[in-house]
């Protein structure tokens, strides 16, 4: 079981994972890969469980007024806030945006603009959710490539990062051209009443409870399934995978049986796992795939109110 468990102390994260890693603003953060590659540029990155689960699990932490530059995505992107507050801004300019907290969710659509930023006055962390095995590639906002090559940083076609400080690219490979204006104008754009659309806030959770049993609260976030049951969620967005947020102070639930790839990792709290007498401890950050087809029991005993995330594959 000991290959399943990521403990989040011993992750060794990417401190230059993306082309834009040596701008202002963008180069005091980390970023890891926790289950599955994610989309980090790094050939590098160290990734703690590697086998497929029909999506991605990452995170990235940085420092106050650090972040991602403007990116999209081909997949699913959601971003649960573990730590801080964050600034997302999106659209071609980068002219809209939304504060989040601690405990808040958002699922980025596709096909458009986005970035974020530590605005809160310590580092903060967030995980990150990306859709299927193989989460695409990402495409940057032209001023971002632009501005990351002044640095010596650049992307080849293949979209792996090279540093020409460190010598000329291959003679056989090409850099990556940034995407024309016509390119650009074929991205979507959200006001800001359609992103509220895919935002769950911590404070409005409690309205979507229900009862596991009599000590354990469910939470349906995305997806309308948690093993055998059918819920309908709290953002109705099409990502692949299913999340769901379990919560209590001190209770138990047994016999559960994932017949699909699934993990569970700490938001708050210390959690057991118990699988055929093998017994799990999981304490905030720490993330656990569970086997599929066995009984499992999740448990809790904490003074306060504690949540355990869960992903399955839709």
């Amino acid at each position: 079981m000991t290959d399943r468990i990521a403990r989040f102390n011993e992750l060794t994260p990417s401190t230059l994972p993306f082309v834009e890693g040596r701008l202002e603003g963008h180069k005091e953060r980390k970023n890891y890969s926790i289950v599955g590659p994610g989309v980090a540029e790094d050939n590098q990155q160290s990734i703690k469980i590697s086998e497929p689960h029909g999506y991605n699990l990452g995170a990235v932490s940085a420092n106050p007024k650090n972040g991602s530059g403007l990116h999209s995505h081909t997949t699913a992107e959601v971003f649960l806030i573990f730590s801080g507050k964050w600034r997302f801004y999106w659209g071609a300019d980068g002219n809209s945006e939304i504060i989040l907290r601690e405990g808040d969710i958002i699922s980025m659509p596709t096909n458009m603009f986005r970035g974020f930023e530590n605005t809160g006055d310590e580092e903060g962390l967030m995980f990150v959710v990306l859709g299927e095995n193989d989460p695409g590639i990402i495409t940057w906002v032209p001023k971002v490539l632009k501005n990351a090559k002044e640095t010596g940083l650049a992307l080849l076609e293949d979209n792996s990062l090279i540093d020409l400080t460190k010598g000329t690219k291959p003679e056989n490979k090409k850099l990556l051209e940034p995407i024309s204006n016509e390119k650009l104008k074929e991205f979507d754009h959200y006001n800001l009443n359609e992103i509220e659309k895919f935002i769950c806030r911590f404070y409005d959770q409690s309205k979507y409870e229900k009862n596991l049993n009599d000590k354990i609260k469910i939470i349906q976030i995305i997806g309308r399934n948690f093993c055998s049951s059918v819920m309908e969620p709290i953002i109705s967005h099409n990502t692949g995978f299913n999340l769901t947020i379990l919560k209590t102070k001190k209770g138990i639930v047994k016999d559960l049986i994932f017949n699909t790839p699934t993990i569970v990792f700490s938001q708050k709290g210390s959690w057991k796992i118990n699988i055929d007498g093998d017994e799990i401890d999981l304490n905030s950050k720490d993330t656990f795939s569970i086997p599929i087809n066995k009984k499992v029991s999740i448990s809790a005993d904490n003074n306060e109110d504690c949540f355990l995330n869960c992903v399955s594959k839709a």
